[in-house]
């Protein structure tokens, strides 16, 4: 099984990207955010990657960051959700805007991906909802890394890159996703349950995406305060 590759972009297509690895190009298809921010044909680039292996079909599907690969598999275990409506909901969402839909049991956010209906979209946020907090604390983690060691020290020409009308997604609101983790973190250490800390933490960040980690965790108290 494939979990990362290193080399150079030999060209990006609407879809997927090729890696060209010491002479081995390697067809990855990622979602409309990723190919956005990969780099052009015969710059540097690494991919985490996840397979899907079938009797007539072997393909490779590529994420610049562990928490992206954690989505999209977490993704996959929800009944009715396959590798084409995963990337359509981290194209239209990207990682963080997963994880906010699904804490705050927006399933409308989800069914705004292309291809996802109204009981898909509600049971991706019912079933992964207990799942989220743990996905959600990998986003301090750092995006993969190119090794040098694995590239070729000239790189061939490249073909000019298919323009990709569908990677000018919108990014959304920044979210520091250090303070995200650290204040989910601290929330838990408090003893509240992972599912409720994950709402308030995305309740705070909803309203200010730019908060610091104390920001974060006194707005979160906030929330998770008894009400009178």
């Amino acid at each position: 099984m494939i979990g990362k590759i290193s080399g150079r972009v030999d060209y990006k297509a609407l879809d997927h990207v090729l890696v060209d690895v010491r002479g081995v190009g390697y067809l990855v298809y990622c979602s409309d955010r990723t190919l956005a921010v990969l780099p052009g044909p015969g710059e540097a680039v690494a991919l985490y990657t996840d397979m899907l292996v079938r009797e007539d079909l072997l393909q490779l599907f590529g994420f610049t960051t562990l928490e992206e690969k954690e989505w999209y598999r977490l993704l996959l275990s929800v009944q009715g959700v396959g590798a084409k409506a995963a990337l359509a909901i981290l194209s239209a969402l990207g990682p963080d805007g997963v994880g906010r839909a699904i804490a705050l049991g927006d399933w409308n956010a989800v069914k705004a991906a292309k291809g996802v209906g109204p009981k898909t979209a509600q049971r991706v946020v019912n079933e992964l909802k207990d799942k989220a907090p743990t996905v959600m604390a990998m986003g301090a983690q750092p995006a993969a890394r190119p090794d040098p060691d694995a590239l070729i020290e000239e790189a061939t020409p490249a073909p000019a890159p298919v323009r990709n009308s569908r990677a000018k997604a919108d990014p959304g609101p920044k979210i520091d996703a250090a303070a995200r983790a650290d204040a989910l973190s601290a929330l838990t250490n408090l003893g509240y349950q992972p599912s409720e800390a994950m709402q308030a933490v995305a309740q705070a960040l909803d309203e200010t995406p730019d908060a610091n980690t104390s920001a974060l965790i006194r707005a979160a108290l906030r929330r998770l305060a008894p009400k009178d």
